[in-house]
């Protein structure tokens, strides 16, 4: 799968947003069938960052959720500014 069908849209909610300032996680909405390995290399190829740690899970409406933690040295507050969440 090429990185843009793997990473659907990011979410912003008010926990999200505590995320990303304190734990430096970004939250984002993936295909189904993608594997952690997959979505790290669409994260990391898309926002030129670096992943240190993948967690999945699924919605109630059936949608996959990543929360993606970045390493220390790139802020994810950075990214969301740029994907126009923050």
């Amino acid at each position: 799968m090429k990185p843009k069908e793997i990473i659907s849209y990011p979410v912003m909610t008010e926990v999200t947003s505590r995320l990303i300032e304190t734990e430096n996680k970004l939250v984002f909405i993936v295909n189904s069938k993608a594997r952690k390995e997959d979505i790290k290399r669409a994260v990391e190829e898309l926002y030129h960052v670096k992943v240190k740690e993948i967690n999945v899970a699924f919605t109630r409406k059936g949608k996959k959720k990543a929360y993606v933690k970045l390493e220390p040295e790139y802020k994810a507050t950075d990214v969301a500014i740029r994907l126009g969440v923050l």
